[in-house]
């Protein structure tokens, strides 16, 4: 089971999952052979491509600019903000395209290139656009590409994007990991995976999580809906998407995660969620805020007196309770997570079980969960009309 600090409750209707198992349990036999740097990078066996000494003289910026697209940059966004209330340096990502963002090049920063080809178009666009030449440092494999030749040109530093870890599965490499030192965290702490399978009961809870998966795909019920009540998880769940969006979505088959700001999504789509069709299944998740501020009393009608004295986070909880009471009711399937601290060793849990689970699943499912072949060939394309234009 997750540690002290996740409380997890399992999809209700028991699956078989021995064959899962059986997959996971191979799965984790090449990690213990250190056949494996993808799960080694959970792990504190990880053998980084620099040392962390080594960069500690970039400590001293107090703003940090990181350009990536996708899993160059979506890992320590999710970091930087569930993370936010313990970090004392700002952090802007630049992972888009979009022409109208200001140009901040006079502010004292340190930019953090990430790329691991070295040639994503967006990158080099966005980099060009804000004429980025000093304060550099860029993570990308070690081949010829753009970004490792523009390095070279600025005579900045280059550290190696470990080359068998694709970017949405990179967050506890070197990728996700250096901006965490940055925004002074300790990167071990993140990495929880041998805590986690020392546990039979942890185990078990995956396999099960996953079987129950398989089967609501199975019965077309391909659409994953994340309900977030935690404003500071959002980019969680916005790297947890494109991982199992981009890992999952081939041959035809798939899940689309969907990321559902709640409550507010009770006032938009929670009446589809509830009374409409049923290819839906859903992920509750919830972090207790002891520091949460209080009703205002002074300002509170009569009417409403059941409000006093209670915290905004009370409300949230009572909503959460609330809406599972109901999803119970109506027999729609769900898990959830509670949290009940908010560091770097609980990130790292959620982070090991997400990736474990899509692995699985597209072992199962009989998908390669490591490639994306049909995004390669938008970028082929893009090359060949911009050659045109």
């Amino acid at each position: 089971m997750f540690s002290f600090d996740i409380e997890f409750k399992n999809f209700s209707k028991k699956k078989n999952n021995s064959k899962i198992k059986k997959i996971l349990n191979e799965l984790l036999d090449n990690y213990s052979k250190k056949n494996n740097q993808l799960l080694l990078s959970l792990s504190k066996k990880y053998k980084y491509k620099f040392k962390f000494k080594e960069i500690k003289k970039y400590k001293k910026f107090k703003h940090y600019r990181i350009f990536g697209m996708g899993g160059s940059s979506l890992g320590a966004g999710a970091i930087y903000s569930f993370l936010n209330r313990k970090i004392r340096k700002r952090f802007s990502f630049v992972n888009n395209i979009d022409l109208s963002r200001n140009k901040n090049n006079k502010i004292n920063q340190l930019n953090i290139i990430i790329s691991k080809s070295g040639n994503t178009l967006e990158t080099l666009t966005n980099l060009n656009y804000q004429k980025v030449k000093k304060n550099c440092l860029f993570i990308t494999e070690n081949k010829n590409s753009y970004l490792r030749n523009l390095a070279l040109k600025l005579k900045s530093e280059i550290i190696e994007h470990n080359n068998f870890i694709g970017g949405r599965y990179s967050v506890l490499s070197e990728t996700g990991m250096i901006p965490a030192f940055f925004m002074g965290l300790e990167p071990n702490n993140f990495k929880r995976l041998d805590n986690l399978i020392s546990s039979n009961k942890f185990i078990n809870m995956l396999a099960y999580n996953v079987a129950s998966i398989v089967s609501f795909h199975q019965k077309k019920k391909n659409n994953s809906i994340i309900l977030n009540y935690d404003e500071d998880s959002n980019n969680l769940f916005y790297w947890y998407q494109q991982l199992v969006a981009e890992s999952l979505g081939k041959s035809s088959k798939g899940i689309l995660p969907i990321v559902s700001p709640v409550p507010k999504d009770n006032h938009s789509v929670m009446q589809l969620y509830l009374d409409g069709f049923k290819k839906n299944f859903f992920t509750f998740f919830y972090v207790m805020d002891n520091d949460s501020k209080k009703i205002d009393n002074k300002t509170l009608l009569n009417s409403h007196k059941y409000l006093r004295n209670k915290k905004i986070s009370d409300i949230l909880y009572s909503q959460f309770r609330a809406t599972q009471n109901v999803f119970l009711k109506k027999k729609i399937p769900f898990r959830s997570f509670t949290i009940k601290k908010r560091d770097e060793k609980t990130l790292g849990e959620l982070f090991a079980f997400f990736i474990l689970e899509t692995i699985l699943l597209g072992k199962v499912l009989k998908i390669n969960p490591y490639d994306q072949p049909a995004v390669e060939s938008i970028k082929i394309n893009t090359f060949k009309i911009l050659k045109k234009i």
